[in-house]
């Protein structure tokens, strides 16, 4: 797969002001992001929206996997130690953010895309997989433009805990805005996504040294306060 850029004006896709966004103490290794796309068409638009963005995300100094959903099982039709399973759920693990793009199919999300992001637990082995982790959400339609699949995906990404952008991607038409190569041609539409990608290294870049305290919440330093005094107080009766 290219990596060229051929509808991109040089000058103005600057590369990323790291020191414009971290502290002194924060992270200096290329970002982790992980793709994640709703489709198995052999010609995907949503799987070729994908690789658009990882090839901007790679431009704008990221590391970059996608994660082909085909062979992953519906949650609970497995275990968590099935291959597919293990895979994406080590991805998600190694990330520091994530692009998810699917197709709107009747009205919302594919049931490909909901699978991959259920297979993702909310704690695993005691570690959130997600949380604090910045998310950048896009969806490609066959017909007029719509927000139904990015408006769900807005959703889980709250519930899951992660940091959505406030810009987003929605390709209509989605046939009409690739060539026979699957490149996406020059428009608009193109320009949003780079937007999007842009966004979402710059949020990373931010937060992720700070994710431990962006996500530190009393209500889990009470309960944490309490197990502790429970566990002394236990002691103390013991050594009575």
């Amino acid at each position: 797969m290219s990596d060229t850029l051929p509808h991109i004006d040089a000058e103005q896709l600057h590369p990323i002001d790291v020191e414009a966004l971290i502290g002194p103490n924060d992270p200096r290794h290329a970002p982790r992001i992980l793709v994640l796309y709703g489709s198995l068409r052999e010609r995907s638009y949503s799987r070729l929206v994908a690789e658009e963005a990882g090839r901007l995300l790679r431009w704008l100094g990221c590391e970059v996997r996608t994660f082909n959903p085909s062979g992953l099982p519906l949650p609970d039709d497995a275990e968590a130690d099935h291959p597919k399973v293990a895979e994406l759920r080590e991805l998600a693990q190694w990330s520091e953010g994530m692009v998810w793009v699917s197709p709107e199919r009747h009205g919302a999300m594919t049931g490909i895309m909901k699978t991959q992001i259920d297979w993702i637990p909310l704690s695993l082995g005691g570690v959130r997989p997600t949380q604090g982790k910045t998310l950048a959400v896009m969806e490609v339609s066959g017909g007029s433009q719509s927000f139904n699949a990015v408006n769900q995906m807005r959703i889980l990404g709250r519930w899951m805990r992660m940091l959505t952008l406030p810009n987003q991607s929605s390709v209509p038409k989605a046939f009409n805005e690739f060539d026979e190569d699957g490149r996406m041609h020059a428009s608009p539409l193109y320009q949003r996504i780079v937007d999007v990608c842009e966004e979402l290294v710059k949020f990373t870049w931010l937060t992720r040294g700070r994710v431990g305290y962006l996500v530190d919440r009393y209500s889990e330093r009470v309960e944490s306060a309490e197990a502790v005094s429970k566990r002394v107080n236990q002691r103390t009766h013991q050594a009575d």
